[in-house]
């Protein structure tokens, strides 16, 4: 089967199961779905793996960041005033935590160390799995990536529902 096609095939599994799941309610729900639908069709083996063309996933990283970033405006640098040493916090304990685990995963589970520490590392699974296409690992950085970004999108909100009444969390605002 030519590759357009095979690549066609996993865009509507995406966008079919991604269309599907916002009908759960759960946050994220295309995003978890698409990921799902085009990950099911590729565990599936009836297609080969998908060869995008060159430059589309920096197109698409392009997009997202967009999107993101059109959700910038004064009111969040207002509020990044106040939070700025969470933020710093945050991002410090997730990175030495990213590394510690990555450390471990590598000496005591035998994945490769630049495997381990990039899967474990706090970026995203589209910018962790360029690095990692940069060292000839991205497919396995990747993996570890989408296994953590489906359990995130699938615990958390379950957290927060639980959370609700007891810590005054309003999740009823939240969108996806």
């Amino acid at each position: 089967m030519p590759s357009f096609v095979s690549l066609l095939l996993y865009i509507l599994a995406g966008a079919a199961l991604g269309s599907l799941m916002l009908l759960t309610g759960i946050p994220a729900a295309p995003l978890l779905g698409a990921i799902l639908g085009a990950g099911f069709l590729s565990i599936s083996g009836q297609l080969e793996v998908a060869d995008w063309p060159l430059g589309t996933k920096t197109v698409l990283g392009i997009l997202i960041g967009t999107v993101i970033g059109t959700g910038i405006n004064r009111e969040t640098l207002g509020e990044l005033q106040s939070l700025w040493k969470p933020a710093l916090v945050i991002t410090f304990s997730l990175l030495m935590t990213g590394i510690l685990v990555g450390l471990l995963i590598s000496r005591f589970l035998g994945v490769e160390t630049i495997v381990a520490l990039l899967g474990a590392a706090p970026g995203g699974t589209i910018g962790m799995s360029l690095v990692g296409t940069e060292y000839g690992v991205g497919a396995a950085v990747a993996a570890l990536h989408a296994v953590r970004l489906i359990t995130v999108l699938l615990l958390i909100p379950a957290i927060l529902h639980f959370l609700a009444p007891v810590g005054g969390v309003d999740i009823s605002n939240l969108e996806s």
